[in-house]
């Protein structure tokens, strides 16, 4: 199935459910790219056991399909000082909700309670700030079916897919922002950006 071997599978099978998928996640290590640059297919996650938001993402969108969903993703850009974010969407009883990757206390797990899109989206309205306290989320897409670049092999490959996140990025956007509510925003306080800055994992010093 998909490239996949049967260990890969076995692992993924059992991934079944949303919670599931989050909780094996999270005990994946973030990958902190020591080496540069990194867009690791599902494959590579699983035998690296490393990944960062999109690559999270990607494995997480992965098991959904192995199990009869569809592998969706969100991608969510920030002001150019920031760093975008990806989530994998799904859906259950008529309502979204999303899974993602970060090595940060917020911009976490959302439970399928939202009715739309932007809904889900606006939930990581308030969390997603820089050290300074500027707010910067900005645009996102309407979900993404990744099975429609099955072409670039991203489930399997073994050299970075690059195409993936390059194809999030010419999709259209939808700006949650006017240039008037830009203008207006409130800084984070200072207990919030305190808060923000908790992380999962430590980056360990290169020997």
């Amino acid at each position: 199935m998909f490239g996949l071997t049967k260990k890969e599978l076995k692992v993924l099978k059992k991934l079944n459910t949303p919670k599931k998928i989050q909780n094996f996640l999270n005990k994946i290590p973030i990958n902190f790219e020591p080496n540069g640059d990194t867009c690791m297919s599902p494959r590579m996650v699983l035998k690296t056991n490393i990944a960062h938001c999109i690559e999270g993402a990607m494995l997480a969108a992965l098991a959904f399909r192995v199990n009869g969903r569809k592998p969706l993703l969100v991608d969510l850009t920030a002001t150019r000082k920031d760093f975008d974010h990806v989530l994998c969407v799904f859906k259950e009883d008529g309502f979204l909700g999303a899974i993602t990757k970060t090595n940060h206390g917020v911009l976490r797990y959302r439970e399928p309670i939202y009715k739309s899109v932007r809904e889900l989206v606006m939930s990581f309205f308030h969390e997603y700030f820089m050290d300074n306290g500027k707010k910067t989320l900005r645009s996102y897409t309407k979900p993404i079916d990744i099975s429609k670049f099955d072409k670039y092999n991203w489930m399997t490959s073994e050299k970075d897919v690059w195409e993936i996140p390059e194809e999030l990025v010419k999709a259209k956007h939808y700006k949650i922002l006017t240039k008037k509510q830009i203008r207006k925003l409130r800084k984070a306080d200072k207990i919030e950006i305190e808060i923000g800055k908790v992380t999962e994992w430590k980056k360990r010093k290169l020997k």
